[in-house]
């Protein structure tokens, strides 16, 4: 990989103090600009990423709601209160 040059502007001051700290963890500005810059790629790159899952998990949950693939809110309760039972159930069982 060839290396180039970004060059940008930055306020004086915010440009010494921020050699400064770079310094005090035995790093240059550059180095740690190129870090902040991996990582700030690496995030948007996580972003999309997920971004992209989750559009293709509601995609898929359109889609089985359009072929009629549903539960109803009565079955979904009628299961909910089943497991509710079976863990009260187990609770007592285990209790001293």
């Amino acid at each position: 990989m060839s290396d180039a040059t970004f060059t940008f502007r930055v306020d004086e001051a915010l440009k010494d103090e921020f050699a400064t700290a770079a310094k005090s963890r035995d790093r240059t500005a550059a180095q740690l600009l190129r870090d902040f810059m991996r990582d700030f790629v690496q995030r948007q790159k996580d972003a999309a990423s997920y971004d992209a899952w989750f559009i293709s998990e509601v995609q898929a949950g359109i889609d089985e709601a359009n072929a009629g693939d549903v539960i109803s809110a009565e079955e979904v309760e009628a299961e909910a209160a089943a497991w509710r039972a079976e863990t009260r159930r187990r609770m007592a069982s285990s209790a001293p």
